[in-house]
């Protein structure tokens, strides 16, 4: 698949969490791989909490990615149908086109979890993120 549409969806309930750092991470490899023109981000949750978890802000801080500033933003079903793939974090039922990829990442929950904990679920999104790039992404 070219690069010429490609839009990224992450998704998962209240978007505080792990889509916020899906995002985050596909922004940094969009940026590395020098696709800025090319590759659309998305990011959203079906009941979107008040701020993005302090837990993972902080997670995110040690990589110097700062995600302070990022608010969880309701998303709908006609914004991830417009998408090339959608990651959802393991807690999503969307109910979408056939004609768009779905990958369900079954990811914990960082809200709560210990600084351990959280570091290793950052480590995992950041992985994927790149992995989706490598599938999605044709090296010109």
């Amino acid at each position: 698949m070219g690069t010429d549409s490609l839009k990224l969806g992450f998704v998962c309930v209240q978007n505080a969490g792990r889509s916020q750092m899906s995002a985050a991470f596909a922004e940094r490899e969009r940026t590395r791989r020098g696709l800025e023109d090319e590759v659309e981000i998305l990011t959203g949750g079906t009941r979107p909490a008040d701020e993005v978890h302090p837990e993972v802000v902080e997670a995110m801080r040690e990589l110097d990615i700062d995600v302070s500033d990022r608010s969880p933003r309701e998303v709908s079903t006609a914004e991830l149908n417009d998408c090339t793939v959608v990651a959802t974090m393991g807690c999503s039922t969307l109910d979408l086109d056939a004609d768009v990829a779905v990958r369900d990442w079954a990811l914990d929950d960082p809200h709560g979890k210990s600084a351990d904990e959280v570091r290793a679920i950052r480590d995992d999104i950041e992985r994927r993120v790149s992995d989706l790039f490598d599938e999605f992404v044709d090296d010109e």
